[in-house]
C-alpha cells in the first residue's frame, strides 16, 4: 500500500511539473554557401549538433521551456527576454540562444533545447552555459567552452579543444589533436589519431587507442588509466 501511495505521489509530481511549464517550438534555417564555421552562444538547455553529408543548409529546431503555467505571461516573457537568432557573419554563421540577464524567474529557470543540423564539413565554436552537449559527425575543428553539463563527442575530423567547468566528458573518434581542460567530472577518450592533452581538476581519466602522445598536464584527484598509446606518455602535474 505504501509503495502504491509513493508511486501515485510521484506521478502527481510529474504532472504538476508539466502543467506549470510552458513549451514553445521554433525553427531557424540559413543557407551555408560561403560559410565554414558555426559559432554558438547558448545559455541553459541541452544542445545537439549533427553533421550531415552533402547538406548546404543549417537547420535549428528550438524547444523553449518557461516555468509558467499562464500561457499569455509565458509568451510575453519569451518575447521580452529570449534571444534566439541565426545569422551570417562573414564566413561564419552565428547562432544565439539564451534568456537575457534581466529575466528573473521564480523556481526553475527557463531553458532552450537545441537540435542543430549542419553541413558535415563545418567547424564549430561553442560557448555554452549549462546543459548536456552532443556533437556528432563534424569534420572541421571544434572549440568548446562549457560551464556545466555532460559532453559527448563522436566522429570529429579536425582538432578539438574543450574547456569545461564540470560534468562528464566522453570523446571518441577524433582525427586531429585533442585538448581537454576540465574542472571536475570523469573523462573518457578513445580513438584519437593525433595527440591527447589533459588538464584535469578532479575525476577519473580513461584514455585508449591514441596514435600519438598522451600528455597529462595536471591530473588532480581521481584515477588515471591508459592503454594503446602510440607515442610517449608524459605526466607534468
Amino acid at each position: 500500500m505504501r509503495s502504491i501511495l509513493i508511486m501515485a505521489m510521484f506521478t502527481v509530481s510529474l504532472a504538476n511539473a508539466a502543467w506549470n511549464e510552458y513549451e514553445e517550438e521554433r525553427d531557424l534555417n540559413l543557407g551555408a554557401n560561403g560559410i565554414n564555421t558555426l559559432e554558438i552562444e547558448a545559455g541553459a538547455g541541452s544542445l545537439e549538433i549533427v553533421g550531415v553529408s552533402g547538406a548546404e543548409e543549417i537547420v535549428v529546431s528550438a524547444t523553449i521551456y518557461v516555468p509558467e503555467k499562464d500561457e499569455d505571461k509565458a509568451r510575453n516573457e519569451i518575447k521580452s527576454h529570449l534571444v534566439l537568432s541565426l545569422e551570417k557573419d562573414g564566413n561564419n554563421a552565428v547562432l544565439k540562444s539564451y534568456f537575457n540577464e534581466y529575466f528573473v524567474s521564480s523556481g526553475d529557470s527557463p531553458h532552450v533545447q537545441l537540435e542543430v543540423l549542419v553541413p558535415e564539413r563545418f567547424g564549430l565554436i561553442i560557448d555554452d552555459g549549462s546543459g548536456s552537449i552532443v556533437v556528432k559527425n563534424v569534420s572541421g575543428n571544434i572549440e568548446l567552452e562549457d560551464g556545466s553539463g555532460s559532453i559527448l563527442m563522436t566522429n570529429v575530423g579536425g582538432d578539438v579543444e574543450i574547456d569545461d567547468g564540470s560534468g562528464s566528458i566522453s570523446v571518441e573518434g577524433v582525427r586531429g589533436d585533442l585538448f581537454i581542460g576540465d574542472g571536475s567530472g570523469s573523462i573518457k577518450v578513445r580513438e584519437v589519431a593525433g595527440s591527447v592533452t589533459v588538464d584535469d581538476g578532479s575525476g577519473s581519466i580513461n584514455v585508449s587507442d591514441v596514435e600519438k602522445d598522451l600528455i597529462i598536464e595536471e591530473e588532480g584527484s581521481g584515477s588515471l588509466n591508459f592503454s594503446n598509446i602510440g607515442g610517449r606518455v608524459e605526466k607534468e602535474g
